[in-house]
């Protein structure tokens, strides 16, 4: 599977093919925001893509990442096991929490759980928020 633009819960999201090229630099990251510019407002991208360095805190390429991201108003949803990483780092565990806890970054274990993330964030159908809605009884 290539990476694809998938509609999940009503949102684009640019799904990243779990063997498709690591993310070792800040390049490779770039490409994928740039791959998002046909309509995804989400790319969400195997952890197994993920060079190690992404969750050694220390080197910044999280960071670094992450702020591309954020740059660009794109979401970027962090998608598999994480448990070597977390057991290993009390500082990326309190990065994932805070990161969760926020809206554009997010640590998820399986696109079921983008899913119900994205349904979070989605008003649900009907008039939009200050406009009234026209009702049969006052049309006539």
């Amino acid at each position: 599977m290539d990476d694809v633009i998938q509609e999940r819960a009503g949102v684009p999201v640019l799904v990243c093919d779990p063997d498709g090229p690591p993310i070792g630099t800040t390049r490779d990251a770039l490409d994928l925001i740039g791959a998002s510019f046909l309509g995804a407002e989400v790319v969400a991208v195997p952890a197994s893509r993920l060079d190690d360095d992404f969750f050694s805190l220390g080197t910044r390429f999280a960071g670094e990442v992450m702020q591309k991201f954020v740059n660009h108003r794109l979401r970027l949803a962090v998608v598999g096991d994480l448990s070597r990483h977390l057991a290993a780092s009390s500082a990326l565990r309190a990065l994932v929490h805070e990161s969760n806890r926020a809206d554009h970054v997010w640590f998820v274990p399986d696109l079921d759980a983008l899913d119900e993330r994205l349904r979070a964030l989605t008003p649900p159908p009907g008039p939009t928020p200050g406009t009234d809605e026209i009702t049969d009884s006052q049309t006539g």
